[in-house]
């Protein structure tokens, strides 16, 4: 296939452009240029999709399926949706689960209510909520390419090349060792997907021509917290302790689940929408998933590569729980 990726050099959108090289298909990527670790197999095109003329590159060119991995306003995936309606024969964009509404119960799946959406939110200039420019961003995909759309609705993703910084953090949070504040319980559930294994997903759908709604991520219970941290110390051959505190003690410290403790949800409305799904959809249409111990292995091998500190986004915030707060907290356990 002939395959435009726009984006194509960080994470996610890294894994695509690997992904459909090493099948044979032929890669054009469109983006501002910012990173130039691009494989020479890849025509790689300049336009800066925030811009009127951000799309001029595209003129002209044929494609059978376009990658959209766009995380922020609508308005640019629906100005490219509109200009490539005819020039692709498929649109795949990689959404999110947070296109569902609040909260979102255990056993959720793509039937699921949505949230509302403009295909033109954010042109103004006013700031728009990250599940409502994805869920306008969705709209416009629909209404451009009709049936020949598939969302892609990832849920937490992690492996290497990360640039949010989560799995990063705990690798490098065990790798200093001492006693390590384990958020509880042990056996929480954790659901996510390797970006490896949303690339070869999504390459296999985009051969296959599979359209509608998908849910990107792993069986609930893929891992556990307990087993996530261990083999996070397993892999960096760390000495650390782990000592597990109970989640309602972690919450009333003021300590922030996600963010201050990344990947970590505790027990209740919030975890079980992200945690708890069902995803027997993207299952039975052939999504696999590697082992976690595969996924931390891979990510610190990669951080050791690169000399031990991962990218990060710009537009999202630094995760990591202050050392000093840790020690305080686990000084009062």
């Amino acid at each position: 296939m002939r395959i435009l990726v726009l984006g194509g050099t960080e994470f996610v959108g890294r894994a695509l452009v690997d992904a459909a090289v090493q099948r044979g298909h032929e890669v054009t990527t469109l983006n501002r240029g910012r990173n130039a670790d691009v494989d020479a197999k890849v025509v790689s095109l300049r336009g800066d999709r925030t811009t009127p003329e951000g799309l001029q590159a595209l003129q002209g060119r044929t494609w059978d399926v376009v990658l959209d991995t766009w995380s922020w306003d609508s308005y640019a995936v629906n100005d490219s949706a509109r200009a490539l309606r005819d020039q692709v024969g498929r649109y795949v964009f990689v959404s999110t689960r947070s296109v569902y509404r609040y909260p979102s119960p255990a056993g959720a799946d793509e039937s699921a209510p949505l949230l509302d959406g403009d295909p033109e939110a954010g042109r103004d200039g006013t700031p728009v909520p990250y599940g409502e420019a994805k869920r306008g961003a969705e709209i416009a995909v629909e209404q451009a390419f009709g049936d020949r759309h598939l969302h892609v609705r990832a849920g937490l993703i992690l492996g290497p090349h990360e640039d949010i910084g989560r799995l990063p953090w705990w690798l490098g949070r065990l790798a200093r060792g001492g006693d390590v504040l384990a958020p509880g319980p042990e056996n929480l559930p954790l659901q996510y997907v390797d970006a490896r294994d949303l690339a070869e997903w999504t390459i296999d759908a985009a051969e296959q021509g599979l359209s509608g709604p998908y849910d990107m991520v792993s069986r609930s219970g893929h891992t556990t917290m307990g087993e996530f941290l261990r083999t996070c110390a397993t892999v960096t051959g760390s000495d650390a302790r782990l000592r597990w505190a109970d989640p309602e003690a972690v919450v009333a410290a003021g300590i922030e689940p996600w963010t201050q403790l990344p990947v970590w949800i505790p027990p209740g409305p919030d975890h079980a929408g992200l945690h708890l799904s069902d995803t027997s959809k993207v299952l039975a249409a052939g999504l696999r998933c590697r082992p976690p111990a595969e996924t931390v292995e891979d990510t610190w091998s990669w951080l050791q590569s690169i000399g031990g500190q991962a990218p990060q986004r710009p537009d999202r915030p630094v995760v990591g729980l202050d050392p000093q707060r840790e020690a305080a907290f686990l000084k009062a356990l």
